[in-house]
């Protein structure tokens, strides 16, 4: 089994999930995506990526607290079930030890209808999947666009590190920079400011290290959505401006 993130909480780099997926399959492993970065900026296609099982957090996602898989039928099947053996035979039963939280799950739906309604507003038609391709790429874009001018002042700095890359196009809007001391101070002095940012490791304490970041200094992260705003960019950069 090859288990590996669709982007980095802190990286943002997106990663080629077909291209990943396909190595594995080719070398007889399966592929398994942790999509909780992603997702929030589109939900991915899970047919096109061709990975095995993909998960992420339905909270990130415009939804309720609840943890989603989607998960391949015959890869479901393979795996031993983990419920009452009555229920093995019921892929979305065969692994929720629990039974489904109903009510969340019900909850759930109202991401969809969120999808649904950003297609109407935008004009995309066509079958579930085709609306939701539509509103994917219609995130990305406006999330391209406006967190470019934020890679390219703090890539201008010679007292901070960008972390990951510096093309909006091939990293999600999440963006983490290494700074001289710890981030922390500098998330509260945001924080005065009217932004909403943190400071820490992120739970990625791994990647971090890998990057020669001591996790206990941190990096400070900044993230955008699809309804991020240029002004709202600029009002960023304008308190780093007065912070840093």
């Amino acid at each position: 089994m090859v288990a590996f993130p669709h982007c980095s909480n802190v990286v943002a780099e997106v990663n080629d999930v077909a291209a990943i997926a396909a190595m594995a399959r080719a070398a007889g492993a399966r592929s398994v995506v942790d999509g909780v970065s992603y997702a929030p900026h589109g939900f991915p296609d899970f047919p096109a990526l061709g990975c095995d099982a993909y998960l992420f957090s339905a909270y990130k996602t415009y939804g309720p607290h609840q943890g989603i898989m989607v998960l391949d039928e015959g890869f479901g099947m393979e795996l031993p079930g983990q419920a009452h053996v009555f229920n093995n035979a019921v892929l979305y039963k065969r692994h929720t030890p629990a039974g489904p939280d109903h009510a969340q799950v019900a909850a759930s739906a109202g991401m969809a209808d969120y999808i649904d309604a950003l297609a109407e507003r935008h004009g995309i038609a066509g079958d579930p999947a085709a609306r939701a391709r539509g509103v994917h790429a219609l995130m990305r874009a406006q999330e391209v666009a406006v967190i470019e001018p934020l890679l390219d002042y703090l890539a201008a700095r010679n007292d901070l590190r960008l972390i990951g890359p510096r093309d909006a196009a091939r990293r999600a809007p999440t963006v983490a920079v290494e700074l001289a001391g710890p981030a922390r101070p500098l998330a509260e002095a945001l924080g005065r400011e009217g932004i909403a940012c943190s400071g820490g490791d992120f739970y990625a304490v791994r990647p971090l290290s890998a990057l020669g970041v001591d996790p206990a200094k941190g990096v400070l992260r900044m993230s955008g959505v699809h309804y991020t705003s240029a002004e709202e960019v600029a009002r960023l950069i304008a308190a780093l401006d007065r912070v840093l």
